[in-house]
């Protein structure tokens, strides 16, 4: 009828994407603009770059991996979170969500899922956060429920999940290889508080010496499979 507006006609979501891998983001924006009702309103390969376009390209939903090759994601959702909060943010990671999704949504995220999840997953978990809401798998709803029930980890759990988010990033960049001054340009600290990061890992994983650290560290990365 005339002068009815169509309920079809809202301006689609727009979606920003961040990840270091040109294919991952090529696949995130074929897929996107397959959807009428979301467009892809910019791309970034890092922390940085992203915090610099994201205002400008007034995203609904950021689209975020949590490796980027320098800072961590978990640094951008915390960003973003506090200086751009009207942009949601979804998760999208090869990193275990069992280790890896409480931390994303502490920082800030609203929704957590994994690449080898099937592509339909990606598409709701960007409608759901767009609207405000909360986006994670039904196995991952249980253990936190469990977790919340408990009101301790679980006994299961790996020692590497009583690392802290930055001690994880050290933890994950020695196992990538990089020494400590590297560890530090790309965390943006001093190379002393590397180390006094290193010392706190060796401490709550038990290991008596920074041989045994890197052994660990590269052995935990290789069990996952490093992006």
């Amino acid at each position: 009828m005339p002068g009815l507006q169509r309920l079809d006609a809202r301006p689609p979501t727009r979606v920003f994407l961040v990840d270091d891998h040109p294919l991952v983001r090529e696949w995130l924006a074929n897929l996107i603009k397959q959807q009428p009702d979301l467009t892809v309103c910019g791309e970034a390969d890092g922390v940085d770059e992203a915090l610099v376009r994201i205002p400008g390209a007034k995203a609904d939903v950021a689209v975020v991996d949590l490796s980027l090759g320098g800072r961590s994601g978990l640094d951008l959702i915390r960003e973003l979170a506090q200086r751009h909060p009207s942009t949601s943010v979804l998760v999208l990671s090869m990193h275990e969500e069992e280790l890896y999704a409480e931390r994303a949504l502490r920082a800030g995220a609203r929704g957590y899922v994994m690449k080898r999840e099937v592509t339909g997953n990606v598409i709701a978990g960007i409608r759901r956060v767009a609207q405000g809401e909360i986006f994670i798998s039904g196995r991952l709803s249980t253990l936190l429920a469990e977790k919340l029930i408990a009101g301790a980890p679980r006994a299961q759990e790996s020692p590497v999940s009583r690392l802290s988010d930055r001690e994880l990033e050290v933890f994950e960049l020695l196992g990538r290889g990089l020494a400590t001054r590297q560890i530090a340009d790309s965390l943006h600290v001093s190379a002393k508080t590397v180390q006094s990061f290193c010392a706190r890992i060796k401490e709550k994983l038990g290991l008596a010496s920074s041989t045994e650290l890197l052994r660990a560290a590269i052995h935990w990365l290789e069990e996952r499979g490093a992006e």
